[in-house]
């Protein structure tokens, strides 16, 4: 403790200074490790937001709340449309995923309500969740993009004549009113093939995304002929999606705060025990030790100096502890989301890294050099206050009215200096943080 009295921040370094703060900080271990377990917790919730941001912007409005293309129900002449271009593996796979609505069962009568069109003569079959798969979301994505594609080819005459071959050569020319479909799974495979050839070359350029994109945009498709309420699950998505949302604004709120009482809670603590031993230190010193310090000097070390080591711990907590939390899970984040997209988040980190250390830089030196400023202030208050009767005597009002004032600007100026360049960190932070999401 003689060596914190004998050697504060203003004539110390702060590494040291904190290095022997930490037998104070040593009781609080548990509520700092907490602050730290909510700021992880905070850093995940603010890091998902924005994924939940799009998935209502992709999912909920784009796609119609239709996050798969593997459909939840369809109709036996979609399925027998589907199949056609699928090998006999995968086409095992799709038909033993999908069973017939029976509405004669109590089961198959609610369906029914759900499915208005299994009601009439057109079977409809429904999904088992429980064999659900993102190869099979892929799988039928692709599916119905490519039936999607025959039936626009159909459409585009010029577009079935692009298919390179006899087999386009035969779509071209298919008369009116012909079933391609059923066609397509008569034909040969050597005819059948150039076909599907030429689908793949598409999806191939498409990507998996954009695949399974147009897929749903089928089995939206597939929704309305069904008689669902395709309004009714956009509307349900957008507000399942929102209200997940709210909830992790919620959750991060609540971390924040309560990752603020414990740091306040903890600096607080620290600042307590720190005064208590300068004050029984200070009092167990000699004559000798004594004359090394002015009334003054141990007033701003046992108040001002105190408080600055609680900000100092609470920034530590809450700044510094959750800097690099977000950093890491941003780049965990971007890499799950898009590997390609990575480095931007890992500039970004080391940009704030830099903008950090650079306003630290800058203003450590003005925050060593405020203590003085405060001790001189308390030794011209002090020496007015206790000699006012022979300030009247001399008449020297305006001189100390002067020595008040310089001590009372400098330390203003540089406050400011301090409070000026601290202020600029948060809204660069944020200019770069929400600058990624652009």
């Amino acid at each position: 403790m003689r060596a914190i009295v004998a050697q504060p921040i203003h004539s110390g370094g702060i590494r040291t200074t904190m290095l022997r703060l930490r037998k104070f900080l040593k009781p609080y271990t548990t509520l700092i490790l907490l602050s730290i377990i909510l700021l992880f917790v905070q850093a995940m919730s603010e890091l998902s937001l924005p994924d939940y941001m799009a998935h209502i912007v992709n999912n909920g409005i784009q796609q119609g709340g239709i996050d798969t293309a593997v459909p939840s129900a369809v109709r036996q002449s979609t399925l027998d449309k589907l199949v056609v271009f699928l090998s006999e593996e995968d086409k095992a796979m799709v038909l033993s995923a999908y069973t017939l609505i029976d509405p004669v069962t109590a089961e198959g009568a609610r369906l029914v309500e759900q499915y208005p069109a299994a009601a009439a003569d057109e079977p409809v079959l429904v999904f088992d969740e429980s064999q659900y798969s993102e190869d099979l979301n892929h799988l039928l994505g692709r599916t119905f993009a490519a039936v999607t594609g025959i039936e626009q080819m159909m459409a585009d005459p010029e577009a079935a004549a692009a298919v390179s071959g006899q087999a386009g050569a035969m779509l071209a020319t298919l008369p009116e009113g012909t079933d391609v479909f059923e066609m397509l799974g008569s034909l040969p495979t050597a005819l059948r093939q150039p076909i599907m050839d030429n689908l793949e070359a598409r999806f191939e350029t498409l990507g998996d995304t954009m695949t399974v994109q147009a897929g749903i945009s089928a089995v939206k498709a597939e929704y309305e002929a069904l008689g669902m309420d395709t309004a009714g699950i956009q509307n349900a998505y957008i507000v399942r999606t929102g209200a997940a949302m709210l909830g992790l604004s919620l959750l991060s709120g609540a971390a924040s705060v309560t990752v603020g009482l414990l740091a306040a809670r903890t600096a607080a603590g620290s600042a307590r025990d720190v005064r208590r031993a300068i004050f029984r230190k200070v009092q167990g010193f000699s004559n000798a030790e004594l004359d090394r310090f002015s009334t003054a000097s141990l007033i701003t070390r046992s108040t001002n100096d105190v408080n600055q080591l609680q900000m100092v711990i609470i920034m530590l907590i809450r700044m510094v502890c959750f800097a690099p939390i977000l950093g890491i899970g941003g780049i965990i984040k971007a890499m799950q989301t898009d590997a390609s997209m990575w480095w931007i988040i890992a500039l970004a980190v080391v940009v704030l890294i830099g903008l950090i250390f650079a306003i630290f830089t800058t203003a450590l030196p003005k925050f060593r050099l405020i203590q003085s400023l405060i001790d001189r202030l308390n030794l011209v208050t002090r020496e007015n206050l206790s000699g006012m009767m022979v300030v009247r005597a001399f008449n020297t009002q305006a001189f100390e009215e002067k020595r008040f004032d310089k001590a009372n600007h400098d330390l203003l100026t540089t406050t400011l200096f301090i409070n000026r360049v601290m202020v600029v960190m948060m809204p660069l932070m944020m200019l770069i943080v929400n600058g990624l999401s652009c």
